[in-house]
């Protein structure tokens, strides 16, 4: 459905909100829901005592398969959803996934075949005012992102400068053109 273009690939190299490597101290400043992408990130919230209401995760970081410990520490949630989401892109399957877990009453796990490395994007979008996404920063840290009018309006402008289906990515998230 979307596709990164080279020329916007530089706007993902830092990070998009503060960096945190304490998982503690970013879930005291975390509003909720929160929603995790990547299995890193997922554990390491998970491990503070904070399972997130939506959490997106392909079994890899850095493009290498996470290690035993997180793995299992992942495996078997109880609210599942399987997406195929292929690297550099953001799939309908995955968009209408992360709407439905975010409007769902129980914690949801989407588990990604592919890459979920842009999903923290669309998660903005889809998440309420006051909410929480949170994403790994490679070798740095979880970066929370603060679900404001601010934020979503960026990651909006970073999702319509993707090639592809931009009004189709929005209708499938439930977002108005």
């Amino acid at each position: 459905m979307l596709t990164l273009p080279e020329d916007l690939r530089s706007a993902f190299k830092g990070p998009l909100g503060p960096v945190y490597t304490d998982a503690e101290a970013l879930l005291a400043d975390a509003g909720e829901p929160i929603i995790a992408v990547g299995d890193v990130v997922t554990y390491h919230l998970r491990r503070a005592g904070h399972a997130p209401s939506v959490a997106v995760v392909d079994g890899k970081t850095k493009r290498e398969a996470v290690d035993a410990e997180i793995r299992e520490a992942l495996a078997d949630p109880e609210h599942r959803r399987d997406v195929e989401n292929p690297p550099g892109a953001i799939s309908k399957a995955l968009l209408a996934a992360l709407a439905a877990a975010v409007a769902a009453a129980e914690p949801t796990t989407i588990v990604v075949d592919g890459e979920e490395d842009l999903a923290a994007l669309p998660a903005v979008l889809v998440a309420p005012l006051g909410a929480t996404v949170v994403y790994g920063q490679p070798d740095e840290g979880m970066v929370r992102v603060a679900v404001t009018e601010e934020s979503k309006a960026e990651m909006r402008s970073l999702i319509e400068r993707m090639d592809g289906d931009v009004a189709g990515a929005l209708a499938a998230m439930g977002v108005d053109e």
